[in-house]
């Protein structure tokens, strides 16, 4: 990319979307076009069409997309298939006819099946059945995969896809009802810190509610109080957590430095599982991490591991070797991460 090459970033205002405008304006890449859901709506076959008419971005980087929790997933399945397909759908599409040079679509680890091998490889995609609660969304992600293989292979575009392992970091999601379990962790632990020091006020401020029995019956539900906080399952499940901003890294660099062209060995007759993985490669277990986070806010109650909730998958790790033979490595661990992203939930509160 040239540094005035102009870039279309969707859904700039998500956790990877936003380290990535973040990534590219420190890297003096500053004719970046952004559009709010309200400016532009991209399930909207018309309206995006006329967007890329008008705009002709060069480059596109689509992070936008409906994500949620388990919960959600499982609830609203209709809606994840449907818009996050449209939303896809539309973008590629319109890449491919105004002539956009590169695409980055951004997708998830949670393409590969259920019951995948350790670490989890790119040539797993479609070897068994999905975990069956984000099927739907599993699903459209594993649709836009071969969108983009399909047309670089029909029309000669260069458009790239990405999966990341589980990510956390600024403007991530904090609510205590849809949040994933590293923010979710970090914001109930630290409201228990909160309680057992009586700093009642801050309480009330941080959940917005009226009062602090309100805040104390509401954070009951979700198993907090001055002395314990309850955490879902054993504890003994891992998992693997990638800093935002080096995804966002990792992102920019493919876009600067490699091309379609570079995801698959040109030798074999079909072309398959060209997306490339994005990960650390390393994890670690729920009740590693949750005793991280109490010493990182310095809460001296109880962490209780509710054995009779579920603990989902056991492993999910991913193999990153085709990310790094291309030349890219993260940098932050966790340790580092905890400490970074509790100091920006605080000063928001």
């Amino acid at each position: 990319m040239d540094i005035n090459s102009k870039i279309y970033v969707a859904g700039h205002r998500g956790l990877v979307g936003s380290a990535i405008v973040k990534d590219l304006e420190s890297k003096g890449y500053l004719n970046i076009v952004t559009k709010t859901h309200s400016e532009l709506d991209l399930t909207n076959q018309e309206a995006v069409q006329e967007f890329f008419k008008f705009n002709r971005p060069e480059y596109v980087i689509l992070a936008a997309a409906k994500v949620g929790g388990i919960e959600a997933n499982n609830s609203y399945r209709g809606s994840f298939i449907y818009e996050n397909m449209m939303i896809q759908n539309n973008v590629i599409h319109q890449s491919h006819v105004q002539g956009v040079k590169k695409l980055l679509f951004l997708g998830s680890t949670c393409i590969y099946p259920k019951h995948c091998p350790q670490p989890m490889k790119e040539d797993y995609l479609l070897t068994d059945a999905l975990e069956y609660t984000n099927e739907p969304y599993a699903i459209a992600k594993i649709a836009g995969i071969k969108m983009c293989e399909s047309y670089n292979l029909q029309y000669g575009t260069n458009f790239i896809s990405v999966m990341p392992t589980n990510l956390y970091g600024p403007n991530d999601n904090f609510d205590l009802e849809t949040s994933h379990v590293l923010p979710a962790l970090i914001r109930k632990i630290h409201l228990a810190k909160l309680l057992s020091e009586s700093k009642f006020e801050s309480v009330v401020k941080d959940l917005k509610l009226d009062n602090i029995e309100e805040a104390k019956a509401y954070l009951s539900r979700f198993g907090v109080s001055a002395n314990s906080v309850e955490i879902w399952g054993t504890g003994t499940p891992r998992r693997e957590f990638l800093w935002s901003e080096d995804m966002a890294d990792a992102c920019v660099f493919l876009m600067q430095n490699r091309n379609f062209s570079d995801t698959y060995n040109a030798n074999e007759k079909e072309v398959r599982n060209t997306h490339i993985n994005i990960g650390s490669s390393k994890d670690i277990s729920i009740k590693e991490l949750a005793e991280m986070i109490k010493k990182r806010v310095g809460f001296e109650g109880v962490l209780f591991f509710n054995a009779d909730k579920p603990d989902g998958t056991m492993v999910k790790l991913t193999d990153t070797t085709k990310i790094n033979s291309m030349g890219w490595t993260h940098r932050v661990e966790i340790e580092e991460g905890v400490s970074e992203i509790y100091n920006w939930y605080k000063k928001q509160c």
